[in-house]
């Protein structure tokens, strides 16, 4: 396979060993990009590898191992980590203990990637904001890449010559990255989230809150105002803050800010107020995506996009699945698919962004999260919960805690779906927002998200 038009191959860089820990979608990427550079490559992967990725690796000259990890992976001159790679696992620690150079993906690729680079990260939303940051400039005509856990891996685009690459950062990838400089980083907020990954919650915020620091001179902060404080204190302020808070009514204070108002999101600069859109341009459920969608908006209008063309823009955007997803309406009762709501600050901010009466669904494997916030959200905005998977037990006290008894235990997702359609309001919603991973029933979120829709839609032809 060919290096990607335009790029340069760096002649010191030639000819080094280089293993990839991973075989998923970011270090297939990765193995194949190495290979364009002209290393040699070896893949080293925990699980079974499957065919199609064999016959890739086959094909561009990649070796690889797969269903465990032997001493081969450290014959090396360096260990590119794929995203999601912990530092406590064992290819890290061995490789730590022989003296073999670690790096994560995102440093491995950053001399490579060209254009304005836009960071985004968050503990939710970062996906959506992420897709649609791009989704501007590119309904504006820019060369614009999407990269990230959003289907197209950052190795993807390395070498490639856009005008703006809009990047979406885990907390995994943060953690690794030392090398990356960002013209603009959107954090979209900050909550307790991958304590299990982190081993505590300082350590995560303190990944997350790396992004700042890695701005260029003269490069952008866009944040919630409540982070911005954490997110600036061990590093020199970027020139410009954009902190996102909700107001009413006329505001007073110097420096730019963004404001989200009655019915429209503006923007302060300069001493001037400028409205950016109104909600009604957002065809996207809830208030925090009406968040998301006032940080792409900055973030664009930094980049040189033109205002008149945002409420044309946002009006054709269409949420990535299983978001805050409408999967329909049975029986006057509303279906939200949100099974990307995998930790607690994602499900309370689907519950109070979505106005209405609602029954939940939650549960599934827990992160070792306190569900505290979650059953007083509960208490305030739920006329029922249906749980379901391995937390029930401990969802179910933390909400018993607080008073709170509308509960109904079930065992598979087709008698949640029921349950829920049983005991809704005429005219309610039924939000599947899970607060927890999958894993315990699922291969991944998306999976319980169409399990869930399945049974939504078998309900309707029922219902017809």
């Amino acid at each position: 396979m060919s290096a990607p038009s335009g790029f340069m191959r760096d002649p010191m860089d030639a000819r080094k060993r280089i293993t990839v820990i991973g075989a998923g979608i970011s270090g297939r990427a990765l193995a194949v990009f190495a290979r364009e550079l002209g290393h040699t490559v070896f893949v080293s992967e925990a699980r079974v590898i499957d065919e199609e990725t064999r016959d890739l690796f086959r094909r561009v000259g990649v070796e690889y191992e797969g269903d465990g990890h032997s001493d081969r992976m450290l014959n090396c001159d360096a260990m590119v980590l794929s995203s999601g790679v912990s530092p406590g696992s064992g290819p890290v620690a061995r490789a730590k203990e022989k003296g073999v150079r670690v790096l994560g993906e995102v440093d491995f690729l950053a001399p490579h990637l060209k254009g304005s680079l836009v960071g985004v990260t968050g503990s939710n939303g970062k996906t959506t904001t992420t897709l649609l940051t791009g989704h501007l400039f590119k309904e504006a005509g820019f060369r614009a890449g999407i990269a990230g856990n959003v289907g197209s891996p950052l190795a993807s685009h390395a070498g490639l010559d856009h005008e703006v690459l809009v990047i979406e950062l885990s907390s995994f990838q943060l953690f690794w990255t030392h090398g990356l400089r960002l013209d603009i980083a959107i954090v979209t907020n900050l909550d307790p989230d991958h304590i299990d990954w982190h081993g505590s919650l300082g350590e995560y915020y303190r990944a997350k809150g790396k992004i700042a620091s890695m701005l260029k001179s003269g490069g952008a902060l866009v944040c919630q105002e409540r982070d911005l404080s954490f997110l600036v204190r061990d590093v020199l302020p970027p020139a410009e803050t954009y902190p996102l808070s909700w107001v009413k009514g006329r505001t007073e204070g110097k420096g730019a800010r963004l404001l989200m108002k009655g019915d429209h999101a503006a923007l302060v600069s300069g001493g001037a107020e400028r409205t950016l859109f109104h909600y009604s341009d957002v065809n996207l459920l809830g208030r925090h995506n009406l968040e998301n969608a006032a940080m792409a908006a900055v973030s664009f209008l930094l980049k040189g996009g033109e205002e008149e063309t945002l409420p044309a823009a946002l009006a054709t955007f269409r949420a990535p699945p299983h978001r805050c997803e409408l999967v329909g309406v049975v029986g006057g009762v509303s279906f939200i698919d949100d099974s990307k709501g995998t930790n607690v600050a994602a499900t309370v901010a689907a519950l109070t962004s979505l106005d209405g009466r609602k029954v939940i669904i939650l549960g599934g494997r827990g992160k070792g999260e306190d569900y505290g916030s979650l059953a007083d959200a509960v208490r305030r905005g739920s006329e029922a919960v249906i749980l379901l998977g391995e937390e029930a037990p401990r969802i179910r006290q933390a909400l018993e805690s607080r008073g709170y008894t509308e509960v109904i235990e079930v065992a598979n997702m087709k008698e949640a779906v029921t349950k829920a359609f049983e005991v809704s309001p005429p005219g309610g919603m039924v939000l599947l927002s899970p607060a927890c991973t999958s894993w315990d029933m699922y291969a991944n979120y998306s999976e319980k998200g169409e399990d869930f829709q399945r049974w939504v839609m078998e309900l309707k032809q029922e219902q017809a």
